[in-house]
């Protein structure tokens, strides 16, 4: 099956599916070998670890797009992207669509920010007219429909700038349009959770950030809610800040090495031995 095609499989199962944040090909490795479905490429996070920068629309869609090729050449498990805005018109977006589906990627998030965007849980976010955000998502959809494997999923951020009413009539447009997943961003209660989840059909998203506007729930409880898919997208870089900022408080001390992983580890990770037996296929008799 497609990377598509597998997500789609995931979604036609019972239960929720929850998606650790990658943000290159290491992080989703581990991902993988922890035993997950599937991870979400988070644009912050690329942002953070390939250029240091904040996730203002400072990172190109080149740069998205490369790193979203490598960590899907990393994994075999599904990966949804971040597709941010599809970064331009209407035309941009649909070669987002095309770009993400040609990297290996099983589903692209479009949203309906006024570029340049900014993560859903910071902020100065404003949102483009309905008419702008329905023309975006059915770009989006005609490009799959013309042929790119990929899902569609469409996020709103319009709860944080017009309201819970906005957001809503936004996400049941989008699955009109065509969407296959829709993700209404920064619900600030339960009570709101429950409302989206009630009254807009089809699978929807939860956005699980430690410290964020919306309440950090477990993925029985959202379940029980009606997300279907829960993504925590800073989860594995904050425990990389806390890991790094201890080893380098260390290292002039002589650096105690204890509570880190092996060397041995760090090159089973990245594929030493299976690379040794593959080699040894090739070796001159």
């Amino acid at each position: 099956m497609s990377a598509a095609d597998e997500l789609k499989d995931l979604l036609n199962k019972p239960g929720i599916i929850t998606l650790p944040g990658c943000y290159d090909a290491m992080s989703a490795k581990l991902i993988e070998r922890a035993g997950f479905s599937g991870t979400f490429m988070s644009g912050f996070m690329v942002a953070a670890a390939r250029i240091g920068m904040p996730d203002t629309g400072l990172i190109s869609y080149s740069e998205m797009l490369d790193q979203g090729r490598n960590i899907a050449a990393a994994v075999s498990i599904p990966v949804i992207g971040d597709g941010d805005t599809g970064y331009g018109n209407a035309m941009n977006v649909k070669r987002t669509v095309d770009g993400y589906a040609q990297a290996g990627m099983a589903c692209v998030m479009i949203e309906d920010q006024l570029a340049p965007k900014r993560c859903g849980h910071t902020i100065g976010k404003q949102v483009v007219s309905r008419e702008d955000a329905y023309v975006r998502l059915r770009a989006a959809v005609d490009a799959r429909e013309e042929g790119a494997d990929i899902l569609i999923m469409a996020r709103t951020d319009a709860n944080g700038t017009d309201g819970l009413d906005e957001a809503i009539e936004r996400c049941k447009a989008f699955m009109d349009i065509g969407v296959d997943i829709t993700f209404l961003e920064a619900p600030r209660d339960e009570a709101e959770m429950e409302r989206y989840c009630k009254e807009v059909p089809g699978p929807k998203m939860a956005n699980m950030v430690e410290q964020g506007s919306s309440p950090f729930l477990t993925p029985p409880k959202l379940e029980e809610i009606g997300y279907k898919i829960v993504i925590y997208p800073a989860s594995l870089m904050l425990a990389r800040i806390a890991a790094s900022n201890r080893v380098l408080e260390t290292l002039n001390d002589g650096h105690d090495t204890t509570a880190n992983a092996t060397f041995l580890e760090l090159q089973d990770v990245v594929g030493f031995p299976q690379y040794y037996a593959d080699e040894k296929k090739y070796v001159a008799k």
